[in-house]
């Protein structure tokens, strides 16, 4: 005899061996031996094979129509035998009973199950609902595989149209259009965002690479509203000053300005001149919200998105010819020693007498012509003492760190020459070494104010945002602590106070300190262990690194778009390690195929084999070598 049971949710036949009042002694089809019990005993049989029975039961129960079983079935429970028999009309053989069984089991829309072998008819009105659920299924099915044939063809249909930048961001992953994408992509062999950029969801992938960053960062757009942002300070004293500020012509937000003077005995008077829009912006204000909600001015090739409004920047900004309000430190020095004597806080008016820009000065102003006294300098007297004093500063802090700083790291300016959001425009991109002088001048007096007012809010009992370096560890707090790699005591970012949250927030203890002295900490905006700080602290570094993130990925897309405008795919490079290559030209590092083994600093040659703009990939492959000796 055999037996049809039921296991795993999986119907089985086998020849009986041995019987129990419980249990059963079976032996597959296989040969192997094993113990069941009864109650899992649907049917026992003498005709035919096991495995033959299952396979006819499989084949008849695809003529089952579930619909009339249902007709047929009585309303309470009952054993799969008892409706074999009403449905055939006679005894049911074996694979009768199997195959109704099969019919029955495979229907849950129609029968309920109740135990092996025994079942129950859907109710009626659970019935039309489970068929409207199937039926609805069903069209969704049909429409999904629609909209995946539509795709697979390049073909973007509306409904996916509508929600193409959600589904490469916040998916729905339940949703009919998701499911479609998500079958066109296994079919395709296509990543989400490639295969509808393909169907033309996006025009490039510039625009795919934008509208993602917008939709994740500034899904309200990019504007401020109607917030009050011009602001009047003609209180203030005005500073008897001849100052200039120094930047990149693409510069709009003038943040600092310098300004020196001799006093006795060669000493001289520096003033480092600061926007101050913390007289304006402050704090827990409307304005002070949406300079917080953004942390940074957001920076990409040919574009920026100001942390500020136009407002705040166009009444603080340092531009040149007019009284604006600074927040001013004057620091007397010695230009041999760099020995600084005292230093003084005023906020007050200054009237720059112009606004420098590096394209204009930069071939001009050149290590040569501003060591050679002879030579004839624009600004000369501005230039030359400023110059002479931050190489004694410089040393001074290389004292400090025991090393030189390093200098000789070229840094890239990125100029689209046209529409930012257009793949098509003209970028140039120029390399500015970080050892020019205009650079190196303005760097180190911007290392003295954030040091030295560092060191005056700790004086002064002001918590304020520090950034240090110890032990090879930088990090942000509210403890005035030694950055070694600059070789200061202690550094706060105060000079970038329109550019820079953090800078706006310091800037604001420092107002308080100029204005009301020793009585300071009583007034400030933020006190001792104020929470707030260490909350900022840990945003600010959070959405600054996404903002530089973006930037990043933006500079490798006009790279490539560099490359593709020029053709030009050969390169030079230094081995950084293993096959790591520094380009020279381009702010790009790249693995490089086929690389033999080569030093730290070999010169090679590679070209660029293949570019991605939207996944920003580029592949590279070496050519050769300066030297072709192998390290062992």
């Amino acid at each position: 005899m055999f037996v049809l049971f039921e296991e795993g949710s999986q119907f089985k036949a086998a020849l009986i061996r041995e019987e129990a009042p419980t249990t059963l002694q079976i032996e597959s089809d296989s040969g192997k031996r094993s113990k069941i019990k009864r109650s899992n005993c649907i049917l026992t049989f003498a005709s035919p094979q096991p495995q033959e029975l299952l396979d006819q039961a499989q084949s008849m129960a695809s003529e089952v129509d579930p619909e009339f079983l249902w007709e047929v079935a009585p309303e309470d429970e009952f054993e799969i035998q008892t409706l074999a028999a009403e449905y055939y009309g006679h005894e049911p053989v074996a694979t009768e009973v199997t195959a109704l069984l099969f019919g029955v089991h495979n229907a849950p829309v129609y029968f309920h199950r109740r135990g092996k072998g025994r079942y129950r008819r859907a109710p009626e009105e659970i019935l039309k609902a489970a068929l409207a659920a199937q039926e609805k299924k069903r069209l969704q099915l049909e429409q999904q595989q629609a909209w995946a044939q539509q795709l697979l063809q390049g073909e973007l249909p509306a409904e996916v149209a509508e929600q193409a930048l959600l589904l490469v961001t916040r998916p729905d992953k339940n949703g009919q259009v998701w499911k479609a994408v998500s079958l066109a992509c296994e079919e395709s062999g296509k990543t989400p965002d490639r295969l509808l950029l393909d169907c033309g969801a996006w025009p490039h992938e510039l625009a795919l690479h934008r509208a993602r960053f917008m939709a994740a960062n500034f899904p309200k757009g990019t504007g401020f509203g109607s917030v009050q942002s011009e602001f009047v300070h003609d209180d203030l004293p005005l500073a008897d000053v001849t100052a200039y500020s120094v930047d990149d012509i693409s510069t709009t937000e003038i943040d600092d300005a310098l300004s020196v003077r001799e006093i006795d005995d060669g000493w001289l008077e520096v003033g480092i001149h600061v926007a101050v829009p913390a007289l304006g912006v402050t704090r827990d204000s409307e304005l002070d919200r949406i300079a917080r909600d953004r942390m940074s001015t957001v920076y990409m090739p040919g574009e920026k998105i100001p942390m500020q409004p136009d407002g705040v920047i166009d009444s603080y900004s340092l531009f040149a010819g007019k009284p604006v309000p600074a927040l001013s430190l004057y620091v007397q020095a010695h230009p041999e020693s760099g020995e600084v004597r005292q230093y003084q806080t005023r906020l007050e008016r200054v009237i720059l007498t112009n606004n420098l820009r590096h394209n204009e000065l930069d071939a001009v102003i050149t290590t040569e012509t501003i060591e050679n006294n002879d030579s004839d300098l624009p600004y000369e007297s501005w230039l030359r003492p400023l110059w002479k004093l931050s190489k004694a500063l410089s040393a001074v802090r290389d004292q400090r760190r025991g090393k030189p700083q390093r200098n000789d790291r070229v840094d890239y300016s990125f100029y689209v020459d046209g529409p930012a959001d257009d793949p098509d425009s003209p970028v140039r991109i120029e390399p500015r070494k970080r050892n020019a002088p205009l650079d190196l001048l303005v760097a180190e007096y911007m290392i003295l104010a954030n040091e030295i007012w560092g060191k005056s809010l700790a004086d002064h009992n002001l918590p304020g945002v520090y950034r240090s370096q110890q032990t090879g560890r930088v990090r942000m707090s509210t403890h005035a602590l030694a950055h070694e790699a600059i070789g200061v005591a202690q550094y706060a970012w105060c000079t970038s106070p329109l550019r820079r949250y953090v800078d706006l927030v310091n800037q604001r203890q420092l107002v308080a300190m100029a204005q009301h002295g020793v009585s300071a900490p009583l007034v400030a905006p933020y006190k001792p262990k104020d929470a707030d700080l260490f909350a900022l602290i840990s945003a600010f570094e959070a959405q600054y690194a996404v903002w530089s993130e973006f930037q990043q990925q933006m500079e490798r897309y006009w790279c490539i778009r560099w490359m593709r405008q020029n053709k030009h795919f050969a390169f030079k490079g230094q081995v950084i390690r293993d096959d790591l290559v520094r380009l020279e030209g381009l702010p790009l590092v790249l693995n490089v195929s086929a690389m033999p083994e080569l030093a730290r600093a070999t010169p090679v040659e590679i070209e660029v084999t293949g570019c991605d703009e939207l996944t920003l990939l580029i592949q590279a492959q070496f050519v050769r070598a300066e030297t072709t000796e192998a390290v062992s």
